[in-house]
């Protein structure tokens, strides 16, 4: 755990300016600065980031925090997670209370993996052969430093390399770079070419290795450490990340040379599994952005079956997207290599949808032109079909019928009832929807003196306020790090003049006031009761046009 005087001491040395800089190109505007939303598509920069306040907001999807919040949101973190990340590049060292010797471990175990790593990609330059067979495979100079692709030479100089940098050999054997054997340490990926796997955050935690000789596993990857878990990684997710959120869509491959050909070709969401199925502990990371999933996988049986287990996982989880078949034993490495761009272009932008594929596969395991095996095809397909919502089980129902030739009656649908749905919806944030200048205005001159608020609230309360009640509560709150106040806070159309609080507060109440009237106006008042209530409303009306300050009155007081 941080301890809570370390994140705010850390605070106080965040520049806003040089964080979000590091991500996106920022253009000085007055004493802010501006730039296009990194999180939504846009050609007219809405996002503004004030130094002074070190805050940003983009008036184009709201969202809107400090430094911390931007990283969050962008490399699509965890709050520890940003906090750690600026640290780094801040070169600030954080402080922790129960756990500083498992932050220190961890820290000694990336330095290892980094210099292992940097080991490993300065020997594959020593090894014409190892670069013939890659350049051979299609990959380009610029993708092997991209990835760092790698070589681990023979054991005898790999230790040596461990003794004479005094590399704790103990720990690279938990890390599994190094094995033991009756006391002779050994080098796990001897003779292998290296693929560095990273973390989320650019962090080195293992390494894939694959061999050229035959009779011999082909690719091996790190041990399960308290650092490398290959279900919940993906290859290149580091590499990948920005292209995914900005597209909203990755790409699944099978394998480290997939992935890297589909960036070399210019599709840079790509990712690969670790030499393993799709898992539940995937999901997670699948869920940062929400993107669509392209599973992009070999037509062989193999790639096939894969596909299938996937497609039954995500349609659980909800997830949109398709498979990718490539038939003919080509992959996508292959594809790429073969120039064939623009049909992959084609395959990813249509691919089959994951219910579809799982309807379209269930059939192939059975003789449909015997009987029995067509009646257990249709009872396995129906039990698929009963597990999607209503709507969905009508869509599919004409495909099944298809694919069995059966009648559709045949195909049933079976919906789960008294299952009580919750109320996702949500009232969307106003933002700037509805605009209305007038109101954030008066907002914001009290934002910046707490002493106009004391001296507003003698005079109105929310319910003068149509767009702007929520930022006016967190304002009594003094909830500064509201998305609202921070946006209003932001705005560069308005404009806080000295002594102009007072027209503006008159305005306000003055709007209020015309309303009011329109309410009463409206009512099922009695004549005599209407009419005194409406004299009252148009006398306070005229001394508000004088420039007179008068308190409120709500339709409840009349």
């Amino acid at each position: 755990m941080i301890k809570n005087q370390s994140i705010e001491n850390l605070k106080q040395q965040i520049n806003i300016i040089d964080i979000i800089g590091s991500y996106i190109d920022l253009k000085k505007t007055g004493s802010n600065y501006s730039a296009c939303c990194p999180f939504h598509n846009e050609k007219t920069p809405s996002f503004m980031i004030s130094p002074a306040k070190n805050i940003f907001h983009c008036y184009g999807c709201g969202i809107g925090g400090d430094s911390i919040k931007f990283v969050m949101e962008y490399e699509k973190i965890s709050f520890i997670e940003s906090i750690e990340k600026i640290a780094q590049m801040c070169n600030f060292e954080l402080e922790y209370e129960n756990n500083t010797t498992q932050r220190n471990t961890n820290k000694e175990e990336y330095l290892l993996l980094e210099k292992i790593t940097k080991f490993y990609h300065q020997q594959l330059y020593l090894y014409p052969e190892i670069l013939t067979y890659l350049k051979n495979r299609g990959i380009s100079e610029e993708s092997i430093k991209k990835f760092e692709i790698g070589y681990c030479i023979n054991s005898l100089e790999s230790v040596k390399f461990c003794d004479i940098h005094n590399l704790n050999k103990n720990k690279l054997i938990e890390l599994g770079v190094l094995g033991q054997d009756h006391g002779r340490y050994y080098a796990r990926f001897n003779e292998r070419i290296i693929f560095p796997i990273y973390s989320i955050n650019n962090k080195p935690l293992g390494f894939g290795g694959r061999t050229l000789k035959e009779n011999t596993a082909k690719y091996i990857n790190s041990p399960q450490s308290t650092l490398f878990n290959k279900s919940k990684l993906l290859y290149g997710y580091q590499l990948a990340k920005e292209s995914i959120f900005r597209e909203s869509k990755i790409i699944i491959t099978e394998g480290y040379l997939d992935t890297i050909m589909l960036h070399q070709a210019g599709f840079k969401n790509a990712v690969a599994t670790l030499g393993t199925a799709l898992t539940q502990d995937h999901i997670p990371l699948l869920n940062k952005g929400d993107p669509k999933i392209i599973l992009s996988y070999d037509g062989d049986m193999a790639g096939i079956k894969a596909a299938y287990k996937a497609s039954l996982l995500l349609v659980q989880h909800n997830k949109e997207g398709g498979v990718v078949i490539f038939d003919q034993g080509m992959d996508p490495a292959d594809m790429v290599a073969k120039n064939k761009i623009l049909e992959l272009e084609n395959k990813f932008s249509k691919p089959i949808p994951f219910i579809e594929f799982i309807i379209r596969q269930i059939p192939t395991s059975f003789d449909l032109n015997n009987p029995m095996q067509k009646e257990k095809a249709l009872t396995q397909l129906l039990a698929f079909l009963h597990t999607l919502s209503p709507l969905l089980q009508e869509e599919y129902k004409n495909l099944i019928a298809s694919l069995l030739k059966i009648p559709i009656n045949l195909v049933t649908t079976k919906y789960k009832k008294n299952i009580q749905t919750k109320n996702h919806t949500t009232t969307q944030p106003a933002f700037f929807h509805q605009q209305d200048l007038l109101e954030e205005l008066v907002i914001k001159y009290m934002i910046e003196d707490n002493k106009l608020l004391d001296f507003a609230l003698d005079y109105i309360d929310e319910k003068v306020f149509k767009n702007q009640k929520e930022a006016f509560r967190a304002l009594l709150n003094q909830n500064f790090e509201h998305q609202k106040l921070i946006g209003i806070s932001l705005n560069p159309q308005l404009i806080v003049t000295e002594n102009g609080f007072k027209k503006e507060l008159i305005l306000l109440i003055l709007r209020y006031n015309y309303t009011l009237l329109e309410e009463i106006q409206q009512s099922t008042l009695s004549f005599n009761e209407k009419s005194h209530q409406i004299r009252k409303i148009k006398n306070n009306i005229l001394k508000l046009k004088k420039g007179e300050l008068i308190a409120y009155e709500s339709s409840s007081t009349f």
